[in-house]
């Protein structure tokens, strides 16, 4: 079993930056692919990127391709995101998920597991 839990979220002004953790708890999770998503008020679940556990490969929404990077720390069973350049559209509930699959993409309902979320939000 894998138990997800999110931190580093807070409040940021645009232009700032948060680094968020996944840690998992439990089982490790580094022959997990590791995804990071996003939820606004009002909004639906949006993906935000991913890690494949074999052979490192990432993905990113084109909302944050160049801003954000997700990385992976085997030793600590940590994976993390750094977000860079934030705007107030970034503004959201991230949460981690991870799954064994290597061939899951961006569709949140593939992921098996799943952290209760931290809050970010970019002040204007």
């Amino acid at each position: 079993q894998v138990q997800l839990a999110e931190s580093g979220g807070g409040l940021v002004q645009a232009g700032g930056s948060l680094k968020l953790s996944c840690a998992s708890s439990g089982r490790t999770f580094n022959m997990y692919t590791v995804g990071w998503f996003r939820q606004a008020p009002g909004k639906e679940r949006e993906f935000v990127a991913l890690e494949r556990w074999s052979g490192g490969t990432t993905v990113y929404a084109d909302s944050v391709k160049g801003r954000f990077t997700i990385s992976r720390d085997k030793a600590k069973n940590t994976v993390y995101l750094q977000m860079n350049s934030l705007k107030s559209e970034d503004t959201a509930v991230y949460y981690c998920a991870a799954d064994p699959s290597l061939l899951i993409g961006s569709t949140a309902d593939e992921y098996d597991y799943w952290g209760q979320g931290t809050q970010v939000t970019v002040s204007s």
